[in-house]
């Protein structure tokens, strides 16, 4: 199975579920059934409780907080996550302080689902990374869709949160199988959210990535390991915010991998974390690794050689390990 078809299953599970859930967004309903199909057949099914909405994603989702606030549930499809910028306001000064600033602890169950990420020539207002914009405000969750995790799972654990959260999809990853891992790697959990892909032996160095660039970290990590003889551990968490990492037993060196330009990323937030709580144990400080400082441009060979791939991953470890 695909992600996008196992991320479609558990929007179907979901709604046949919770029948007070409604879906909102930009060309969702059938036939069209959302620019990616994410949204495919659930309008067919549940006819008024799929919607689609004028192209105002600041009004999306507002709707959908009215929604939750009045005790239902709401799921937004933003067609293009870069575009979750025209809801900021809704999301931060509305849906986040809802849950908590009447006097009273106010369930808001709702998860605004935004496509991210380049690699399919989509040009600069399309194509963007925007995870670190949300990091830190408070009542707010932060997830971002894994290979490696049935999204069932995510969407059960997000609403379970009664806060609003923020479903990062990296648009690359949905026709990828799911739990797709090459040999001699193995698949398994290091702790209740968080894909571990790893060999028996112990590693020299662990290298943290969200789902949408893990493939490119496994690439990197099979390239080290046949030329370089350089050992590596790769960790998967399916939510970004609040942290919930914790590194295997005798790490000594950690690499943070994300998509996003450099400054005030998700991952200086884990290697700050990393840091305040292992940094005796380290043989030197978590390492970031970002995509090019620069817009995103639609040309194939202009936009791979901005964006972060798994050559990228090779050097900065390989250099940083061996000088």
């Amino acid at each position: 199975m695909r992600v996008v078809e196992n991320l479609n299953a558990a929007l179907h599970e979901l709604m046949e579920r919770d029948p007070e859930l409604y879906l909102l967004g930009e060309d969702v309903v059938d036939p069209y059934g959302g620019a990616f199909k994410v949204t495919k057949g659930l309008s067919t099914r549940f006819p008024d409780r799929v919607l689609s909405t004028p192209i105002s994603e600041n009004a999306i989702t507002g709707v959908a907080a009215g929604l939750a606030l009045a005790g239902n549930s709401a799921i937004v499809e933003i067609m293009f996550g870069d575009f979750v910028t025209l809801a900021f306001d809704q999301l931060v000064n509305f849906a986040a302080k809802s849950v908590s600033m009447y006097g009273a602890p106010v369930p808001m169950r709702m998860v605004v689902r935004c496509p991210v990420g380049g690699g399919r020539g989509y040009g600069p207002t399309h194509s963007q990374s925007l995870q670190k914009h949300f990091i830190g405000v408070p009542g707010l969750a932060l997830y971002e869709v894994s290979p490696f995790r049935d999204n069932a799972a995510v969407l059960a654990e997000m609403f379970a949160r009664q806060e609003p959260c923020v479903l990062f999809e990296d648009k690359v990853l949905y026709t990828r199988p799911m739990n797709e891992v090459a040999a001699p790697f193995r698949l398994d959990e290091q702790s209740p959210g968080v894909a571990r892909v790893s060999l028996d032996e112990r590693p020299d160095c662990v290298v943290i990535a969200p789902g949408g660039v893990a493939h490119r970290a496994m690439a990197a990590m099979s390239s080290l390991l046949l030329e370089e003889e350089i050992v590596c551990t790769l960790l998967v968490p399916s939510r970004l915010y609040p942290l919930g990492l914790e590194l295997p037993p005798g790490t000594r060196r950690v690499f943070v991998v994300e998509e996003s330009t450099g400054g005030g990323t998700w991952g200086a937030e884990v290697a700050h974390q990393i840091h305040r709580a292992h940094w005796d144990a380290l043989d030197g400080p978590v390492t970031l690794v970002h995509s090019a400082d620069s817009v995103i441009p639609t040309a194939p060979h202009l936009e791979s050689a901005v964006l972060v791939d798994a050559s990228t991953i090779h050097r900065v470890i390989r250099e940083t390990l061996r000088g």
